[in-house]
């Protein structure tokens, strides 16, 4: 046995990391995943009746990804009970927690009570790996929601990131063609040296109708009723951004446009592989501050 972990809350990605875990020898206590048919006390995977008995056994904890969807209690798809953020502070337990996507006022607070409190969204390892299962996600989005095979679509892509990247990668080579926009000089000199189109986000109001499928990675709101008026009526629109995403929804909707807010796609769609990612994050994690002791 190698550790023990406290695995709170979360959707299947946390399901499934409770599995792995486990079967690396690990003891994995579970609070907040009741209705999961897939937690199941075998030795090495324990139900908890209480948070403070999960936080009294376990040296790791391992809150879910998102963190919260409130900022009042932890996200908890799989249980009929709340676990308040409140309740950990007032644990005071002097561990190591590690979570996804904790808003900087709540991982303050933690941080007075933890030994450590780790954003696990912010190691660039699972961000890189993340962008995999986000881009194959993004297909099945634009592919469930046209009439139109991607083969010959034109695709905007708005932003040049880790994210942008892999996503046009697995866009251009289904065959559609791939148009990316930047704000940076160097970015557009990157998209070009790709091989794809570019188009200066700062100057690409009158291009916006040559697009089948418009794709967001920018995490701040650029397009906005301006824009979106000069978009085709057919074009379909997807947000991969974090709110308050880079497209105006609500005007896209109200003017009849077909928007997806796609958002955690790696949890939904390949929940195993993301939760693979996550265990060998947390591994990462666990050898280097194991070498700063040393």
């Amino acid at each position: 046995m190698k550790h023990k972990f406290l695995i709170l809350g979360g959707d299947l990605r946390s399901i499934r990391l409770a599995q792995i875990l486990s079967e690396d020898d690990n003891k994995v206590y579970s609070f907040g995943q009741e209705r999961s048919d897939e937690i199941i006390d075998n030795g090495m995977i324990e139900r908890c009746n209480s948070l403070k008995a999960g936080l009294d056994k376990a040296q790791i904890i391992v809150a879910p990804v998102p963190f919260s969807n409130n900022g009042e209690s932890i996200n908890t798809p799989f249980s009929d009970e709340k676990i308040m953020i409140e309740d950990l502070l007032k644990a005071n337990k002097n561990k190591l927690l590690i979570g996804g996507n904790i808003s900087e006022e709540i991982q303050k607070k933690l941080s007075e009570k933890y030994l450590d409190v780790i954003d696990i969204m912010k190691r660039e390892e699972l961000a890189i790996l993340n962008t995999i299962a986000t881009a194959e996600g993004t297909i099945e989005v634009a592919i469930s929601n046209t009439d139109k095979i991607l083969q010959g679509s034109r695709v905007l892509i708005l932003g040049f990131g880790r994210v942008a990247k892999i996503v046009a990668s697995k866009f251009s080579k289904l065959s559609a063609i791939v148009t990316c926009a930047a704000r940076k000089v160097s970015d557009l000199a990157w998209i070009k040296a790709y091989g794809y189109d570019s188009l200066d986000i700062h100057d690409m109001l009158y291009d916006l109708k040559d697009f089948d499928i418009i794709i967001n990675t920018v995490p701040q709101t650029i397009i906005h009723e301006k824009e979106l008026k000069h978009m085709d009526s057919d074009v379909l629109l997807i947000d991969l951004a974090s709110a308050p995403g880079g497209i105006d929804s609500k005007m896209a909707k109200n003017m009849g446009l077909k928007f997806v807010w796609a958002l955690a796609l790696p949890g939904k769609i390949a929940p195993s592989s993301s939760a693979k990612f996550i265990k060998e994050t947390i591994y990462n994690i666990l050898e280097e501050r194991s070498k700063k002791v040393e």
